[in-house]
């Protein structure tokens, strides 16, 4: 092969590597950065009673001239007033620590659900599976809605405890923070339970009859052993039911009704009942640079074990 040809090959081979790592970024590009550039124009806007509802401070036809207006135009008023207003600052604590005490039992209640889906015969993996996705065929605004049927005081879950003899008068379960807990832990529960079963699933089982010859009891070798090996997918469980659950919307509103503050409802009211889509789109920004911090740190948690492995 001449030196031309090489020269031509290698160019062709780089170009390759280049288009596909390109479709990636550009992904990204269209429907996470474009969005994002969206709303944090807005929400340096002004709000306005007109369509939009906001004051835009750049125009594109107006050339360099509009960008330097974009620039003299932007203020951070809305910014400003997040940081003075105890309601939002107070939404965003309460939903991180709803969504936090939802992870945790979320974990709680699915990782024993992998375990065992781990264990059963090989046979039987396919249906278990099956069933934990199987929710997912069905809308996720009418599985919000049957909660409410099962956690109403005439529902069923108070019938089936009075049948029981447990209680004398039904219970108040919906319209409370025990009610959001239960509606999205049963609605993330799939998110944590297929990372953990997926990393179960690859684990060395030798290792395991290794600890129990060395003298380690079952529980023993299950924490020196299995729950380590596992904890890769423990974090990605713990982060795609934390991420969405700071920001819903749906279950607080239909299950905790008017006494449970969390930021997604807030949001939801400052863009449709407000019409302030300035301080929503602010809300929004904030609450996206919140989340972001978690992701970085899975990301650099699994750049390390990456490099731990190739070691």
């Amino acid at each position: 092969m001449s030196d031309d040809d090489k020269a031509g090959s290698g160019f062709a081979g780089r170009l390759r590597r280049a288009l596909l790592i390109a479709v990636p970024y550009l992904w990204l590009g269209l429907f996470f950065l474009a969005p994002f550039v969206i709303v944090l124009k807005i929400s340096l806007s002004d709000s306005v009673l007109a369509i939009p509802p906001y004051t835009p401070t750049f125009d594109p036809s107006r050339g360099w001239e509009g960008i330097a207006a974009m620039f003299r135009a932007f203020d951070f008023e809305n910014y400003v007033w997040l940081s003075e207003d105890d309601l939002y600052w107070q939404a965003y604590l309460s939903s991180l620590r709803i969504a936090a005490l939802s992870t945790l039992l979320t974990l709680l209640a699915g990782y024993p659900i992998a375990y065992a889906m781990s264990r059963a015969p090989e046979r039987w993996r396919p249906i278990l599976l099956m069933l934990v996705i199987l929710p997912f065929w069905t809308s996720f605004l009418i599985r919000v809605y049957a909660w409410m049927g099962i956690l109403g005081q005439n529902g069923y879950l108070n019938q089936f405890l009075i049948w029981l003899g447990l209680i004398d008068t039904p219970l108040v379960i919906l319209g409370t923070p025990v009610a959001v807990y239960i509606g999205i832990v049963y609605a993330y529960l799939p998110f944590m339970v297929l990372p953990i079963f997926s990393s179960l699933d690859r684990l060395d089982r030798s290792l395991i009859e290794a600890a129990l010859d060395l003298g380690c009891s079952r529980l023993q070798a299950f924490w020196l052993v299995t729950w380590p090996l596992s904890r890769p997918g423990i974090i990605a469980g713990c982060l795609l039911v934390f991420i969405p659950a700071v920001g819903e919307f749906v279950i607080p509103s239909l299950l905790g009704g008017s006494r449970t503050l969390m930021i997604g409802k807030v949001l939801w009211d400052e863009f449709f009942a407000n019409r302030d889509w300035p301080l929503a789109s602010a809300v929004a920004v904030v609450l996206l640079l919140i989340l972001v911090l978690p992701i970085l740190l899975f990301q650099r948690h699994a750049e390390r074990q990456q490099r731990r492995a190739e070691e």
